[in-house]
């Protein structure tokens, strides 16, 4: 188990990055110096590594039943999202019209705005008050020239779960690729890309207690010669991806990728609990409300607004003793307002207001109880909570 030190604050900010899995990085150690030599490298030594790279994609594909040869390892999801965006479109002869949505991660709405001085023509779908998509919107919104439908599986700030096997029917009647963010989703919770319908996703090792600076593109076989890939030189992973495959990282992810597919059912029904139990007393002891709380949401996150305290200076205050964020890590440094909670609707001083709390496997009982303490003291402290003064958890 992770464990910290007096100096260290309670992290509750999983949803940003991940520690890695002791038992992971244990696996990975060998692959930094004990075993050299280039996976492409046709002697025994590269045969060593290629073979451990694919016994890596093998455990990748299993967790969302894929098959291996349907795994393109890159540098992570953002990298996976340029690539399959990009490489669609640039393919030619399917269109050039993007649909996707605004509470989407930065990631794919960048990327998009970007491709429209390059010929593409976008669409961004509002979000109801809980930060879903209107199917019907959805439906309404493809054309002739339609070649993508770019939909996040569950939201990074709110852990709100979209329909997406519903968008994946709608992506498919009409023949165009269903591109999913699948970023915050694995790990968390069951991805089954053959029931969800996915043609292609990304996601990322360091989200799910793996290594920084890896990650997987899976692209169903419909769609392997449908995409061009963005960079050149060498034949690694498939052509899409060129370059030395890093592979202390790709073994990492495998491991991540097997502890997730062994112990996802538990780590959801103790994850969830301990969420719920931060939700419930924090509701019950300050004036506060969950963003996107009456829709399906990943266990481990919830987004909590502070009535008249502004969630910068709440957090601030309890530097020392808490790491959590008002928001996607991507874009805590640019100083707007949530794009996501302001897609839902929500006022500027709501959504400055906002925390987002994301739990992981080694959150405990006992710092959920001294956050929700730590909190109900600072509110009192700050003289804006309505509720009576909390007891001692």
């Amino acid at each position: 188990m992770l464990t910290y030190n007096m100096n260290q604050p309670i992290y509750l900010d999983y949803n940003s990055t991940t520690p890695i899995d002791p038992r992971v990085l244990e696996v990975m150690l060998p692959f930094f110096d004990q075993y050299p030599g280039n996976a492409s490298s046709q002697h025994k030594y590269g045969q060593y590594l290629q073979d451990a790279v694919e016994d890596a994609r093998e455990r990748v594909a299993t967790l969302i039943n894929a098959k291996p040869h349907e795994i393109i390892f890159t540098s992570g999801a953002t990298e996976s999202l340029n690539l399959a965006i990009q490489g669609i479109l640039e393919q030619g002869g399917s269109g050039n019209h993007i649909i996707t949505s605004s509470v989407e991660h930065p990631a794919v709405l960048q990327c998009c705005n970007a491709l429209e001085p390059r010929g593409a023509e976008l669409t961004i779908l509002g979000a109801n008050s809980d930060g879903e998509i209107d199917l019907n919107e959805l439906k309404g919104s493809i054309k002739e020239n339609t070649c993508l439908i770019v939909i996040m599986y569950a939201n990074n700030e709110t852990g709100v779960i979209n329909p997406v096997a519903s968008i994946s029917e709608i992506a498919s009647a009409q023949n165009i690729p269903f591109i999913c963010d699948g970023t915050q989703a694995l790990g968390k919770i069951a991805v089954d890309v053959q029931t969800d319908g996915i043609d292609v996703m990304a996601f990322s090792a360091h989200k799910m207690y793996g290594p920084k600076g890896i990650g997987a593109l899976y692209i169903d076989d419909k769609y392997a010669k449908g995409i061009m890939p963005s960079n050149y030189g060498g034949s690694q992973e498939n052509g899409l991806r060129p370059g030395t495959l890093n592979v202390p990282a790709i073994v990492g992810f495998g491991e991540t990728c097997q502890l997730a597919t062994n112990e996802l059912s538990a780590d959801i029904a103790r994850i969830t609990v301990l969420r719920n139990e931060l939700e419930s007393k924090l509701l019950s002891l300050c004036e506060c409300e969950i963003n996107g709380a009456s829709r399906q949401r990943l266990p481990n996150t919830c987004n909590i607004s502070f009535k008249n305290i502004e969630a910068q200076l709440l957090l601030e205050s309890l530097h020392d003793q808490l790491a959590a964020s008002t928001g996607s890590a991507c874009s805590s440094g640019n100083g707007e307002p949530s794009h996501v909670l302001k897609a839902m609707g929500k006022s500027n001083s709501h959504i400055m207001e906002s925390i987002r709390f994301s739990l992981g496997r080694f959150t405990t009982s006992h710092e959920i109880k001294t956050v929700i303490n730590l909190i109900a003291k600072k509110v009192r402290e700050l003289g804006l909570t309505t509720f009576e003064k909390s007891e001692t958890l």
